[in-house]
Order: structure tokens, then C-alpha cells, then sequence
């Protein structure tokens, strides 16, 4: 298989996985956050720079790079590697979120889904064929099968009916998919918010024995907690032996509180996209720059973080060039989120690897300013 999921211990204390995912290009410690970049660029993020805090796999989209550039212009670069110069691990996503999500016209068949594109209302179609084709083309590591998101709420009748149209897209992913020894398609787990059909996708995804699992439609404006009690009855129904990936989410705590569930595998835009606008993860919780009273302060961001900017820059360095709107400001706040998670994520497998990583989480939670709910 292209990639393969070692287990090397569970958490005593939680029954959180410390693990190491092979891949093509490179052999990725788990549980690992993944930053994302959407049009094969983690935004204002050189690759240089996200090798330099630590990370192993990124992101990139399928839905914006069939638009633009084109997956025959990347695969003619040389895949994604090639053409972003990133020699480690690219997991792409199907496409299937952004459809759903920004387009507003759009109509959903058992073919795919005809819709116009957000650029310039072209009217297109992506399919299960389409999207493992594109997926293909772009040459990641790892690959998502196309599925159907349902939003939160939503009644049962529609997300059944929507579960099952995806695990047969998942079946025709399979089949399309022209490249396993050198990428790998992940299933994804849907349902919605109820239990039953949960596991009825996780079974039926399992039959089809993918190399990984990711678990979609959550963090989609549900609550932390049910979120959570999704996780906890879904998470089991997955083999051991496979990578678990939580598709969407981002926050500290809710990277923990994955962990902690049985989760290998997180990505999201929350940290860039809270950057550019002044807001900054740190050891004491969350810090909006743009705040007054940081006018004056000359310390760094996070006393207690040796990232590029925290090494380098003040308070008030950054907040005059966020509130002058220039780039080098969202650069810097960028590069101190996206290392805090990393290195969030390193502690997270250092407390698995030592059986206390309950002692983790409340420490971290209690030091954060995390309310009783737990939310970001």
C-alpha cells in the first residue's frame, strides 16, 4: 500500500494512539495537526518556513485547483510536489465540502453534483469518477473520496438518504482510482449527528477495506459536546490498524479532546485564518493583537514559545504592522499559530507516549482559560 498506519502505543491513562503514518514522502509521528493550504500554498507560509516548525503533511484542495490552475497544468509540473516544491506529504481533500458549500447553485444526482463555479459561474460537474481523476492528477500522498457533507441540523430522512448516495460514491472512488501503489484513498464517515447511521457508514466503508478513515460532517456548527459523544460512538467501529483522520478541526482543545478519542489525523484553516486577523494561540489562551492595550507592550507573543516571531518580535511590532494592514503582520502572527498547534501536537504525543495525557489536558485547559464548555 502507498500508505500504511503503524500503532505503537495507547495511552493508558485516555486510550489515545501515538502512531507514525508511512507515506511516499516521508514517515509522518501521529497524532498530527496539518496545516492547510487550500491553493497549494499555505497562505503567506513559505515551504521552507513550514518545514522550520516541524510539519510533515499539508493540505491542498481539490475544488479550487480543478478551477484554478487546472489538475493537468499541476500534473504536467510534476504533481503538487513538483509545482509547490514540497518534497513531504499532501493529503488533498475531494472537493465535496467546497461544492456544497460555495456554490449556491448546484444539484445533487446519484452521478455527482452539477454546479457553478464560484469564480466566474461557469457551470461544471464532479462526480466520484471526476474527483478521483482530479485527485490523481494533483499526485497526493493521500486522497479523499468524494462524499456528501450534510449540514448541521439536518433531519434524518435526508441525512440517510445522503450517507448511503456517499458510501456509493466511495465504492466508485475505488474503482476509479488508477494509482494505489502511489496514493492512497481514504473513506469518509458520514451520518450526521445520529448514532445508527454512523455506524452504518463506518461499516460499510470498512468492508471496502481503504487504507485510512476520515470522519466528515463534524465541526460543522454542531456543539463541542455532541461533537464529542459522534467521536466516541463512531471512533470504535474503525479498524486499529488504519489512520483515523477528523476532518475540519483545529482548536487546541478540540485537538486534545480528538486525541484523547482516538484520533490520528487533524487539518483546518483556523489558525491562518485567525492570524490574518490579529488573533494568536499562546500558552495563556487566546491574544488579539489589535487590542490597545498592546500598544506599549514589548514582549513577545508567547513568553513561553520559541517560534520565529516570539524569538524575534514584540507585541507592539506586530500589532502596528496588523492595525497598517501589512503583510509581514499576518506573516508573523501565521507562522506563531501554525507552530503553536505543531508544537502542541509534539506535547499531546510526548504526555501519550508517558500514560498522562489526562494530566495534559487539564494542566493545558486550566492554563488556556478554557470555559467549563471547552470551546475556542
Amino acid at each position: 500500500m502507498a500508505v500504511r498506519y503503524e500503532l505503537i502505543k495507547t495511552c493508558k491513562q485516555t486510550g489515545a494512539r501515538l502512531g507514525k503514518l508511512h507515506t511516499p514522502h516521508g514517515t509522518i509521528d501521529t497524532p498530527v495537526f496539518m496545516p492547510v493550504g487550500t491553493q497549494a500554498t499555505v497562505k503567506t507560509m513559505s515551504p521552507e518556513e513550514l518545514k522550520a516548525i516541524g510539519a510533515g503533511i499539508i493540505l491542498s484542495n481539490t475544488y479550487h485547483l480543478f478551477l484554478r490552475p487546472g489538475h493537468e497544468i499541476v500534473r504536467e509540473a510534476g504533481g503538487l510536489h513538483g509545482f509547490m516544491n514540497w518534497d513531504r506529504a499532501i493529503l488533498t481533500d475531494s472537493g465535496g465540502f467546497q461544492v456544497f458549500s460555495l456554490s449556491n447553485l448546484r444539484k445533487i444526482t446519484e452521478e455527482g453534483v452539477s454546479f457553478r463555479s464560484h469564480l466566474n459561474g461557469e457551470k461544471l460537474f464532479i462526480g466520484p469518477e471526476e474527483a478521483t481523476q482530479i485527485q490523481n492528477a494533483l499526485g497526493a500522498d493521500i486522497f479523499m473520496a468524494f462524499d456528501e457533507c450534510a449540514p448541521y441540523p439536518a433531519e434524518y430522512d435526508y441525512v440517510k438518504k445522503s450517507m448511503e448516495r456517499t458510501t456509493r460514491w466511495a465504492e466508485r472512488c475505488l474503482k476509479a482510482h488508477t494509482r494505489p501503489n502511489e496514493q492512497a484513498l481514504f473513506g469518509i464517515v458520514q451520518g450526521g449527528m445520529f448514532n445508527d447511521l454512523r455506524a452504518q457508514s463506518a461499516r460499510d466503508l470498512v468492508s471496502m477495506d481503504f487504507p485510512g478513515y476520515a470522519i466528515g460532517g463534524l465541526s460543522v456548527g454542531e456543539p463541542f459536546p455532541l461533537m464529542y459523544e459522534v467521536l466516541e460512538h463512531t471512533v470504535p467501529l474503525l479498524p486499529t490498524s488504519k489512520a483515523r483522520y477528523l476532518m475540519g478541526v483545529g482548536s487546541p482543545d478540540a485537538l486534545i479532546e480528538g486525541a484523547i478519542r482516538g484520533i490520528d489525523m487533524f487539518d483546518c484553516v483556523l489558525p491562518t485564518r485567525i492570524a490574518r486577523n490579529g488573533t494568536c494561540m499562546t500558552s495563556q489562551g487566546r491574544l488579539v493583537i489589535r487590542n490597545a492595550k498592546y500598544a506599549r507592550d514589548f514582549t513577545p507573543l508567547d513568553p513561553n514559545c520559541d517560534c520565529y516571531t516570539c524569538k524575534n518580535y514584540t507585541r507592539a511590532y506586530i500589532r502596528h504592522l496588523v492595525k497598517s494592514e501589512e503583510t509581514f503582520g499576518i506573516r508573523l502572527t501565521t507562522y506563531h499559530n501554525l507552530h503553536f498547534l505543531v508544537k502542541l501536537m509534539e506535547q499531546v504525543r510526548q504526555a501519550i507516549a508517558e500514560d498522562r495525557l489526562q494530566d495534559f489536558r487539564d494542566q493545558f485547559f486550566a492554563q488556556y482559560g478554557l470555559g467549563e464548555d471547552r470551546s475556542f
